[in-house]
């Protein structure tokens, strides 16, 4: 049955278990894949107000409420390897959901995002190994749901979620992954320090991604990119996303020159 990707994405949103998420994005993607062909027809209305059910495990606090996460104790470096893994569990809701909610894009949109939600299933997978080797499951720590309260407050807009999320809180993680490598190595955990580095260099691809998405969807309403995005930032963040700025990372993910120095001036 060729069955519709946005109701295969539905499906993803709405599945409890974390392994049948998982197992569920990588059959769809391969179906896909494997047939050459994807159906984008549905006459479903979508339902704006669609929230992912997420499993009752890791319990969901507030960010204030977590404790620091050290690279200097097996504890430590544990709950930094759950805090991203729980990111990249959310990271494949959030593909799965902008392939849901935003319609009549062209087709490369949702293939893109499909194919984005299967990498986050392998960084997921690959966390999801060294949290074990750690003695240690997901769920197992608790975790902030700051990043998808970001996607309640674009889940009206394919352009604000283009500029927000992957050009904002995505990029972000472009700029601080470099030290969790360094201070991985430094704690003599090459095998983590090497996760990361996998994650680092696709998830500049997943920017780079929004960043042309982002542009397209500017052109489509007769805004200028770079313009609409100071003034989203703006909007949404005030002085702009703190800095440092890992600028060769951010330029390789599509960030124009000028967009670097707006954004080391602001934020």
């Amino acid at each position: 049955m060729n069955e519709s990707l946005f109701n295969r994405a539905r499906l993803c949103l709405l599945e409890p278990g974390v392994e049948a998420t998982l197992a569920l994005t990588e059959e769809t993607v391969t179906r896909i894949r494997s047939t050459g062909s994807i159906n984008l027809e549905d006459d479903a209305t979508v339902d704006v107000d669609l929230e992912p059910v997420f499993p009752r495990r890791p319990q969901r606090v507030d960010p204030g409420r977590l404790p620091r996460r050290g690279t200097g104790t097996v504890n430590g470096r544990a709950a930094l390897i759950h805090a991203i893994a729980h990111i990249e569990y959310n990271a494949v809701h959030l593909a799965w959901d902008a392939i849901y909610r935003f319609r009549d894009l062209p087709a490369a949109f949702y293939l893109d995002w499909m194919n984005i939600a299967l990498e986050e299933c392998r960084h997921f997978r690959l966390l999801q190994r060294r949290l074990t080797d750690y003695g240690y499951e997901y769920g197992d720590f608790a975790a902030h749901d700051g990043l998808w309260q970001v996607a309640r407050n674009t889940r009206h807009d394919p352009l604000l979620r283009m500029a927000l999320v992957p050009r904002v809180l995505e990029a972000r993680g472009l700029d601080v992954t470099p030290g969790m490598i360094r201070g991985l190595e430094a704690a003599n955990d090459p095998e983590t320090a090497a996760i990361l580095r996998i994650i680092y260099n696709e998830e500049i691809g997943h920017v780079e991604t929004g960043t042309r998405w982002f542009r397209y969807l500017c052109e489509q309403q007769g805004c200028k990119p770079e313009t609409e995005f100071f003034r989203l930032v703006t909007i949404h963040y005030g002085d702009g996303p703190r800095g440092p700025y890992n600028e060769d990372a951010r330029l390789k993910a599509g960030f124009s020159l000028s967009e670097l120095e707006w954004l080391k001036s602001h934020g």
